[in-house]
């Protein structure tokens, strides 16, 4: 079982347009509506493979309600933690060439009693889970190590981590080591404060955060692929796409492909970068299932092109 954790979790509306033309009324050619936040995802593309998850998130009001609804129809057990706020609706603008435009809501403020309370729930949700992932922003009224103190109860308690968020989040939760981050190159970037051009940037940027309490690295490169730096080796994944739709959830989707594999080694890379491919190739946020993927389309090798220069160089 795979436990995700989404802090900050929204009413997703996704409209498929032919183009975004600013100032005009713009007729959707298609419209979705998903429940949404990074674990969110991670737990629906874990129930599109067929396997169990539970999802621990706060919800309130109306779309919190309507969240847990579309969730318990995707047969996610749902383990609610009720706050005062409503939770936030986001929409998600997908043009036909494949450039999306996403408005994020803030979310609610959550509660001194609330925060605990989602520590807690939890901790009673992680007795039977194989890994526990942690993902996303924090809503208003978490502080940066809020990650960190779950972290640390997690470990206590014998559960493996996953962690996928960024900032201050990120480097605070570090030096509680978490078993797997998940940045994306942007992220990266960030987390060790100068721009990266090569892989080979990223391989060492990868590098440094194992050497500040990673476990291990699966970092998303976008349209150049994936990267895996752990302790047994580093490793780089590629797949043939052909029409890029959409890429909201793809790098949830990989994260759940690469803990559904194990979470560990070149084979739960390339679980990782086919379910990647297939989110990215799906309207909106729809999840892959096992029919969608393509194994023989993606490439994993140990021999690093360093050299290579990525296609969207992170700042």
């Amino acid at each position: 079982m795979i436990l995700t954790v989404t802090p900050n979790p929204s009413l997703d509306r996704t409209y498929e347009v032919p183009s975004l033309d600013r100032g005009e009324v713009i007729r959707a050619t298609g419209e979705r509506m998903d429940p949404g936040g990074k674990g969110v995802n991670v737990s629906r593309a874990v129930a599109a493979a067929g396997q169990r998850t539970v999802a621990v998130l706060p919800l309130g009001g109306a779309p919190g309600a309507l969240v847990a609804d579309l969730l318990d129809a995707q047969g996610i057990e749902v383990a609610p933690v009720p706050i005062s706020g409503a939770t936030r609706s986001n929409i998600a603008l997908a043009e036909a060439d494949g450039v999306l435009t996403k408005i994020n809501a803030p979310g609610p403020e959550l509660s001194l009693a609330e925060q605990e309370l989602l520590l807690e729930t939890v901790r009673g949700q992680s007795a039977h889970a194989d890994w526990i992932a942690c993902c996303g922003s924090l809503p208003r009224g978490l502080a940066p190590s809020w990650y960190a103190d779950l972290v640390a109860r997690a470990h206590a308690a014998g559960a493996r981590i996953a962690l996928d968020t960024s900032g201050p989040a990120l480097l605070a939760a570090l030096r509680e080591r978490p078993d797997v981050v998940k940045p994306n190159a942007e992220e990266l970037a960030e987390a060790v404060g100068r721009p990266l051009a090569t892989i080979g940037d990223a391989v060492k940027a990868a590098e440094e955060l194992r050497e500040l309490g990673a476990g291990a690295v699966l970092a998303s490169l976008g349209a150049d692929g994936q990267l895996l730096v752990e302790a047994s080796g580093t490793w780089f994944g590629s797949a043939r796409v052909n029409t890029v739709r959409s890429n909201v959830g793809a790098g949830d989707s990989s994260l759940a492909g690469f803990l559904i594999a194990g979470g560990h080694g070149p084979e739960a890379l390339t679980s990782a970068v086919a379910h990647g491919a297939a989110a990215v190739q799906l309207p909106g946020s729809v999840m892959p299932t096992p029919s969608d993927l393509d194994l023989s389309a993606v490439t994993v090798t140990n021999e690093i092109p360093v050299d290579r220069a990525l296609r969207e160089p992170a700042s």
